[in-house]
């Protein structure tokens, strides 16, 4: 497919979003990815209560929301990382709840996380080769299958090259990982997360933590996802990227989703505005609770 071709089957999910209602638990024309009922509580504190939500493909999707409002929780409940109480969920038409990790990946949907998973010990290129999946030699029929499995770790190989030459990492694909700084470990989770070519990809607070001289990269590298067709949910603080690139918003407020829309909808809805002050007055209080 060209450049031309991309641009413009992604120009066609973005007004796809033109027929999405501004509001809670909003019906998509192609959601890739549907939730019901989704809660999850500790104790006697209900931390996700979602109703209904729905994804759009091929678009790129912010979850938002106040420190506390359920957004990592939920992002570890729809990727296997954490058993719900209650709940359903589909991604590509697929019943996916209760899998592992490991099982929602091979499906198609891969997350990154807020502090970086890097094999520290390890080369850059081989946490690159990690991300493959399916790899005869880990099995220990195919360990003895060598022609098989060289030809496919040769191939994972090009394939780990490719990505660390578009992420710009290919000078360093032999230098521990954990002599990256922030910035490039970010980087380096989401280049080895698309060594599965997968249909989704969940970053959690990709620009935590990032030098600013990284931030523009990663905002190209998010925004070509979705210009190549892929579909991108993500966690993030900064209102000034969550405004700049999202197709859409879902806002969520003690576990619950408040609202939804476009960013000129969630810019002036009053219920988000009303949520972040309140978030605002309450960590106040707590500071001047702490100092008496």
């Amino acid at each position: 497919m060209s450049s031309d071709e991309v641009d413009a089957s992604a120009a066609v999910e973005v007004d796809r979003m033109a027929d999405a209602v501004p509001e809670p638990g909003s019906s998509k024309s192609d959601p890739i990815l549907v939730a019901d009922d989704v809660k999850r509580s500790f104790g006697g504190l209900t931390a996700v209560d979602v109703s209904h939500l729905e994804v759009q493909r091929g678009t790129i999707t912010a979850l938002i929301g106040p420190n506390g409002a359920g957004k990592s929780t939920f992002f570890n409940l729809l990727t296997g990382f954490d058993r719900v109480d209650t709940g359903r969920w589909t991604f590509e038409g697929r019943q996916i709840n209760g899998r592992r990790g490991h099982q929602v990946a091979r499906a198609g949907m891969v997350r990154t996380f807020q502090l970086t998973k890097a094999l520290t010990r390890m080369t850059v290129l081989d946490n690159m080769l990690l991300g493959a999946q399916g790899q005869l030699g880990e099995r220990m029929v195919g360990a003895f299958l060598r022609p098989m499995w060289r030809s496919q770790e040769r191939a994972n190989t090009e394939r780990a090259m490719e990505l660390l030459e578009r992420f710009k990492l290919i000078d360093k694909r032999q230098d521990m990982a954990g002599s990256l700084s922030g910035g490039q470990r970010k980087l380096l989770e989401m280049a080895r997360a698309l060594m599965t070519d997968p249909s989704m990809i969940m970053l959690d607070e990709p620009m935590a933590g990032v030098n600013p001289a990284l931030v523009q990269s990663l905002l190209r590298h998010i925004t070509s996802l979705r210009d190549e067709g892929k579909t991108v949910l993500f966690v993030e603080h900064d209102m000034d990227v969550i405004m700049g690139i999202s197709d859409w918003i879902v806002v969520l407020a003690q576990g619950g989703v408040i609202a939804e829309g476009r960013p000129s909808d969630i810019r002036s809805d009053q219920q988000v505005i009303d949520a972040y002050l309140g978030a605002q007055e309450d960590e106040g209080e707590a500071g001047e609770s702490g100092d008496e």
